[in-house]
């Protein structure tokens, strides 16, 4: 089998969909390959661990994790692999992804998760994360990033001229 560099995407439910699309947007726009999937710490813990296993096998470099409620994920994916685990507390149930935050951060030492925020704006970051991560060995994709940052700062000067007003009153 040969090797690819990729991100894997595990979420927890397919109802995580909508949120880690998120994510899938990023990736896509820097052209870094991904796998996606549904596999559950607690319903398919099994599979989830056969995954990971090959997933490494075909050169997955970052696992982004999206779990709600417990939350587990992240962390028993975290149990699985040296690579780095990301993961995406979905928001929902009684807390509101308050929970899913606590399970996803609070991982014990060594073990670590590296933990966005909840929702949609942390899919997003999950995924621009993973794009720093591979920048690391990848002078195209480092190049790629510098021009999108040069770019947010662009449409906030951008944004701002459009709107502006210095001093009113005089």
């Amino acid at each position: 089998m040969k090797e690819c560099k990729f991100v894997s995407i595990i979420m927890g439910s397919k109802s995580d969909y909508d949120v880690v699309n998120e994510a899938v947007k990023v990736l896509e726009k820097f052209g870094v390959a991904y796998e996606l999937i549904v596999s559950s710490a607690h319903r398919s813990p099994e599979r989830t661990a056969k995954y990971i296993k090959e997933a490494e096998a075909k050169g997955a470099q970052v696992f982004i994790c999206a779990a709600g409620m417990a939350a587990h994920l992240a962390g028993v994916v975290c149990s699985k692999t040296l690579k780095p685990v990301l993961g995406i507390p979905v928001g929902g149930g009684a807390l509101n992804g308050v929970d899913a935050l606590y399970s996803t951060v609070q991982m014990p030492g060594g073990m670590p998760v590296g933990t966005l925020a909840i929702g949609k704006a942390g899919a997003k970051n999950a995924a621009y994360l993973a794009v720093q991560i591979l920048s690391l060995s990848n002078l195209e994709l480092a190049s790629k990033l510098k021009e999108d940052r040069e770019a947010m700062v662009r449409a906030v000067e951008e944004d701002s001229a459009k709107i502006e007003v210095l001093i009113k009153g005089e």
